[in-house]
């Protein structure tokens, strides 16, 4: 994901997210195609459980997802 952010030029950040957004368009998840939204997330490191290092991103929708973060008890 670093690796991502620091090398992609501003042009692919941009073509990343589009394609995003027209995955969600398809899919019917995102607001304008009809949907209730979606949550797009990436683990990156060993705080994350990431077991082999690389770029990918889950795109969770279909029901209500919660808070972001639970808070530490």
């Amino acid at each position: 994901m670093n690796d991502f952010s620091a090398n992609a030029s501003d042009e692919e950040i941009v073509g990343f997210n589009r394609a995003v957004a027209i995955v969600a368009d398809k899919l019917g998840i995102s607001e304008q195609s009809g949907g209730n939204g979606y949550r797009l997330i990436a683990n990156s490191g060993k705080d994350s459980h990431q077991e082999v290092p690389h770029l990918h991103f889950h795109l969770l929708a279909g029901r209500p997802l919660g808070p972001m973060l639970v808070p530490n008890k």
